[in-house]
C-alpha cells in the first residue's frame, strides 16, 4: 500500500462487550515494530505535524474521536476516527497532524519502526523540498 486508506479491522460482536484486534502483515501491511498512544490533550489543542521517511503507521482511535490531517505534497485531507474497529494506514512520506481531539479520547499509533530521532521530518518546507526529491 503506497496511499492513506481507512482499514476496516475484525469486530467481533458479543452482549458481553466487543471486541476487535490487529495482527501484523495482516490487518497491518507492516510488522509492527512499535506501539505508543496519544492521550489527555487539552481541548482545543493538537498534535504538530510532522512526517517520517521510512516509518509507516496505523492510527485507531480507541476512546473518543479525532481527525487526524494528512498532506502528500500535493493536497490535504482530513480523516475523522471515531469507531475502534478502523485503523488509517498512513504510509511514510506524509506529513501528519492531529487535532480535534474529544474529552478523554486515546489514539493507538502502530509503527513499522523502531523509535529514530532521524526519520522525523518536523519543517514543512524540509518535508515539501524532500518529497519533490
Amino acid at each position: 500500500m503506497t496511499k492513506p486508506q481507512l482499514i476496516n479491522l475484525p469486530k467481533i460482536c458479543d452482549p458481553r462487550g466487543n471486541l476487535s484486534f490487529i495482527e501484523s502483515n495482516g490487518h497491518v501491511p507492516f510488522e509492527v515494530k512499535r506501539c505508543y498512544w496519544i492521550y489527555d490533550v487539552p481541548g482545543g489543542l493538537f498534535r504538530n505535524g510532522h512526517a517520517f521517511r521510512t516509518q509507516d503507521e496505523l492510527i485507531v482511535a480507541l476512546s473518543g474521536s479525532f481527525d487526524v490531517v494528512l498532506n502528500d505534497g500535493a493536497g490535504e485531507q482530513r480523516y475523522h476516527l471515531a469507531r475502534s474497529y478502523y485503523g488509517l494506514y498512513i504510509p511514510h512520506m506524509n506529513w501528519r497532524s492531529i487535532d480535534n481531539f474529544s474529552t478523554n479520547s486515546v489514539a493507538l499509533v502502530l509503527s513499522s519502526t523502531l523509535y529514530d530521532e532521524n526519520d522525523y521530518i518536523e519543517d514543512f518546507n524540509e518535508f515539501i523540498r524532500q518529497k519533490n526529491g
